[in-house]
């Protein structure tokens, strides 16, 4: 295909001489990859892609060196993204067209970044967290595993702007975060919680507890919504949902079991 072709690099992609890369990745056309990237094995890079991108000191500054890039194995990085310098991203990586990752940003393996998403960097995302398009991610922010967050959702960090605080908000394993909500600076979102569309969260919200409107208020506990059509429980969503999870066709509680036998094993 013009432009992109599977297991090759482009002849208009610009590499750095410093960069590693391994031998089968695949570069598309136009990409620019800086100096200290390293890619893992089979990462495909959209054209027009940025990787290693410097922060701003490189542009105001004399004699920077460009912090290392480090995106794990089997990587998919569409069209339009630009990751900065000074990231680490782990495998099995994925994400849609003109993302934004700046620099200091720590994920996770397995994550799923959408179109659109702006990554502020000195944050940490875990695995297998779900991003869909157009979510905004202040720097400071954490991020748990198994983290669903969907479209024109911000995160914010200055609790009094402009100020130079900076207190990310903290999103425990296994939260769900609906369209359009706005998480204020420094709230904790609890494991198994669920924040409605459209809300705006000020406060913190108590683990598996369903929160709703403006400001965001506790109606329900999450392990008590049914299932509009079906009368059956919807939380913990993990229970009934495994599509691009670890326990896809086994079951949330027998992967649950391995990894904890595994763990023993390993002490």
């Amino acid at each position: 295909m013009l432009g992109f072709e599977r297991g090759r690099i482009h002849p208009t992609a610009i590499i750095s001489q410093s960069a590693t890369l391994a031998p089968d990745v695949t570069i598309g056309a136009h990409v620019i990859v800086y100096d200290n990237v390293t890619l893992g094995s089979e990462t495909i890079v959209g054209p027009n892609s940025i990787l290693g991108e410097p922060s701003a000191s490189f542009y105001t500054a004399g004699g920077q060196v460009n912090p290392p890039l480090t995106i794990g194995p089997r990587a998919l990085i569409r069209s339009g993204a630009i990751i900065y310098g000074g990231t680490t991203i782990g495998s099995d990586f994925e994400c849609g067209h003109r993302v934004t990752i700046r620099e200091k940003a720590e994920i996770g393996s397995h994550c799923r970044l959408g179109t659109l998403d702006d990554i502020q960097g000195h944050c940490t995302i875990g695995d297998y967290a779900r991003f869909h398009s157009n979510v905004h991610i202040a720097q400071g922010t954490v991020v748990g595993k198994f983290v669903w967050i969907f479209p024109y959702t911000t995160l914010l960090n200055d609790p009094q702007p402009p100020s130079t605080l900076n207190r990310g908000p903290i999103v425990e394993d296994f939260a769900v975060i609906a369209t359009s909500v706005v998480v204020a600076a420094g709230v904790r979102i609890g494991r198994d919680s669920f924040v409605a569309a459209r809300s705006v969260v000020t406060k913190d919200v108590s683990p598996e507890t369903m929160v709703i409107g403006s400001p965001a208020r506790p109606v329900v506990r999450t392990p008590d919504i049914r299932s509009a059509e079906t009368g059956e429980p919807m939380y913990p969503w993990r229970d009934h949902f495994d599509r691009g999870m670890p326990w896809a066709g086994i079951g949330y509680d027998q992967w649950k079991a391995r990894q904890d036998e595994m763990h023993r094993e390993e002490v």
